[in-house]
């Protein structure tokens, strides 16, 4: 049964934190590959923090949406992919890797903003509990969902960024042959997220590194 009090309290809570991970997370992508010679993204207007240059009509609002029907404990999401020419990079093989590797950064530096917005809000005085509340639990959110496209995207499987960075690290031969994946990339993480390996392989990383932000924001 459809709980509207549910959706709107899990939506009011979610939103702002996933937007801004998948949002911040392309505008990584496309700001370091402005900086290393590739100005795609600039030139289309993608190097801006409003989410709806942003938005990937399935994943940024109908697999979220999904995920709050069926009552899912954390929302995921992702962006429309930044456009990059790799072939304008200054030096192609090694700023693939510093443009792949700036979208778990720009997460890992979003994890860090919300355990800091989780802690504060646990030290507000009591009078205040109206507004340390939805602090807290927009922190642990926060937190959440940019744990998890911290660890999804550094999974090594073109065309995640884990991928495009062994690619990029991996002698000729090795790189070529992992890139030949990269049609198949999502066909393989589908099958894997299904039939629970995904989460078996990263689910107790995911609760380590989750627990120690949370523990973080909360101490």
């Amino acid at each position: 049964m459809f709980d509207l009090t549910h959706f709107v309290r899990t939506l009011a809570i979610w939103a702002i934190p996933v937007l801004f991970a998948i949002t911040v997370h392309e505008v990584a992508h496309g700001w370091v590959a402005w900086k290393r010679g590739d100005p795609t993204a600039m030139l289309m207007g993608r190097l801006t923090l409003n989410p709806v240059k942003h938005i990937d009509p399935f994943g940024t609002i109908i697999l979220p949406g999904i995920l709050l029907l069926f009552h899912s404990p954390f929302l995921f999401g992702y962006a429309k992919p930044v456009p990059v020419n790799f072939s304008g990079l200054k030096k192609p093989k090694t700023d693939m890797v510093w443009v792949a590797i700036a979208g778990p950064a720009a997460n890992l530096l979003m994890a860090i903003f919300w355990t800091a917005i989780l802690w504060l809000g646990g030290h507000l005085p009591g009078t205040l509990a109206y507004v340390a509340t939805p602090m807290q639990l927009m922190g642990e959110a926060g937190i959440i969902i940019n744990v998890i496209l911290i660890i999804f995207n550094l999974i090594p499987i073109p065309p995640l960024d884990g991928g495009r960075v062994a690619v990029g690290l991996l002698p000729a031969s090795a790189s070529i042959a992992l890139s030949r994946v990269e049609p198949y990339g999502f066909i393989i993480l589908i099958v894997l997220l299904f039939t629970g390996i995904l989460w078996n392989v990263l689910g107790p990383l995911f609760l380590w590194v989750y627990h120690f932000f949370l523990a973080v924001g909360v101490g």
